[in-house]
This record gives C-alpha cells, sequence and structure tokens, in this order.
C-alpha cells in the first residue's frame, strides 16, 4: 500500500507543477546558454584575430619564418579555441547547479579509467610537441613521412596534415611519424639525364648542352649553382646518356628541370645531334610466295 500511495503521491505532485513557473525558468536558462553561445562565437573571432596579426607582426619584422609562424599561429588558435572550450562547457555547468570542482573531479576521475585506452593519444601529443620544439617541418615545408610525401598544411599536437600532389589531404596521427625527411631545407639537386646516338661526337654534344645550360643560368634566378654537364653517365641498348646537375632553390627545382631538357632539346636540334628513339621494324610475309612453296 505504501507504494502505491506512493506512486499516487507522484502523480499528485506532478499533476501540480507550476508549468508557468517551469517555463519561465527555462526560458532563462535557454537565454542564458544562447547568450553564452554567442559570446563564444564573438571571442574566438577576436581571439583569432588578435593572434593572426600577432604572428603577422612577428613575420614583418623577421624574427620568424613565413612557415613557421603559420605553424605556431595554428597551433595557437588550436589551443585556445580548446581552452575558449572548456569554460563554455564550465559555465553552462553553473547555470544547471553544477560545480566547476565536481566537473574537473570527474574528469580526473573519466581520464584515470581511460588512461590505459588513451595510450596513443599520449604519444601524439609528446611526438607533436617534440616535432614542434626540435622545427623539424613547418607548414608549406616540402616532405615525406613513411609513404606519403606533399606539402605540409598544417602542424598540432595530436596530428600532421600534409596535400599530396595530386590534392589529397592525409591526416596523420604524430606517433606515426617516425622518419621525416624534410626537402625544403637549403637548395634542392635538379638533375637531367639526356641520351645521345652513339655516333654523336660527344665532346661537341657536351659543348652545345653546357651552352644551352648557361643560357638557362642566366634567365632564371631560381638556379644557385650551375648547371653542369658532369659527362658520360651510362651506355644505353641506343644512346649515350649526358648527365647536367644544378641546384636550385627549395621547390624550384622541378620546374628548373623542365626549362633545361627544353632548351637542351632544341639547342641539339639546331646542332644537328640526334637523340636516339626506339625504333620498330616490321616484317611482313609475301603470301602469295608462301602459297606457291
Amino acid at each position: 500500500m505504501s507504494k502505491r500511495n506512493e506512486r499516487i503521491g507522484f502523480v499528485f505532485d506532478y499533476k501540480n507543477i507550476d508549468w508557468e513557473v517551469l517555463l519561465i525558468e527555462a526560458g532563462v536558462i535557454a537565454a542564458q546558454i544562447i547568450g553564452i553561445l554567442i559570446a563564444f562565437f564573438i571571442v574566438r573571432a577576436i581571439g583569432n584575430k588578435v593572434i593572426g596579426r600577432f604572428f603577422n607582426k612577428l613575420l614583418k619584422k623577421g624574427d620568424v619564418t613565413k612557415g613557421r609562424a603559420l605553424t605556431l599561429q595554428s597551433l595557437s588558435e588550436n589551443v585556445f579555441g580548446y581552452v575558449l572550450i572548456f569554460i563554455l562547457v564550465a559555465t553552462i555547468f553553473s547555470i544547471f547547479g553544477l560545480s566547476v570542482a565536481s566537473l574537473i573531479a570527474g574528469a580526473g576521475i573519466v581520464g584515470l579509467a581511460i588512461g590505459f585506452g588513451a595510450q596513443g593519444l599520449v604519444s601524439d601529443v609528446v611526438t607533436g610537441f617534440f616535432l614542434l620544439l626540435e622545427k623539424q617541418i613547418d607548414v608549406n615545408d616540402y616532405v615525406t613521412v613513411g609513404s606519403i610525401d606533399g606539402i605540409v598544411e598544417a602542424v598540432g599536437l595530436r596530428t600532421t596534415q600534409i596535400r599530396s600532389f595530386d590534392g589529397t589531404l592525409n591526416y596523420i596521427p604524430n606517433r606515426d611519424i617516425t622518419t621525416v625527411s624534410n626537402h625544403s631545407r637549403g637548395n634542392m639537386r635538379a638533375l637531367v639525364d639526356i641520351g645521345v646516338s652513339y655516333d654523336s661526337d660527344i665532346d661537341k654534344a657536351v659543348a652545345v648542352i653546357q651552352s644551352a645550360c648557361d643560357r638557362v643560368a642566366a634567365d632564371n634566378e631560381t638556379i644557385v649553382e650551375g648547371p653542369d654537364v658532369i659527362g658520360v653517365q651510362a651506355f644505353g641498348a641506343s644512346d649515350v646518356t649526358l648527365r647536367i646537375i644544378a641546384k636550385a632553390k627549395s621547390g624550384e627545382q622541378w620546374g628548373v628541370e623542365r626549362q633545361l631538357r627544353q632548351a637542351i632539346k632544341e639547342a641539339l636540334d639546331a646542332n644537328g645531334i640526334e637523340i636516339p628513339f626506339p625504333h620498330q621494324v616490321n616484317i611482313h610475309k609475301n603470301l602469295e610466295m608462301a602459297e606457291q612453296r
């Protein structure tokens, strides 16, 4: 009977709820939450703008490189965003009458419970910290990480974003970055191999190619050394391979190689020096003779 009375009493209490007061309180809470969300977006936009101006000033002063400034700016915006989210959650908890201290204590208990399962996340953060501290990679660097190569778009404490040359954006957990090959630190080598016929005068071919290389070097400011014809590199099935080497500014080596190939091809054609290409000989049997036999 007592349980039944409790249920009946609960029904009576439910029916006696002051819906007007409840709706007013719900409206006040909703208005507070909306106001907090609006303030959150405004503060985040202002904060990101201030961070951007700060790093632009550093960049203009020459205190940091452009890639380093973009890397630190992205990281600062992420940290600032995480702090704002924590403040937002804590403020919403306080609106509902929940203690921020209990939130932190609960977060500590949950963190202890999932600590063993979050070892990968901790490894990401530690690796990302040392990637930034040691300046191994910066935004806009051309790097190779494992089987992925491309341009770094973002470096964070948890993941690194690399854009492949086909446009694919790769998200790599920092713990998977064991070896980094950075192709943007210092000048890069431009290498071109050109094959000439065995019948050609090698000394004349070298002189013609070197003259073409000198003209390219005079017109292209991205070349910092060479190009130089270093001589015969290999003997092919139908050609003699001559190798040309130059040094260009980082990221410009592919353009230098293309320009060298075009200039060398035009110079060899102008001087009557043949660049061999595969020939195919087709033998057709005389069907009538075959029938007579």
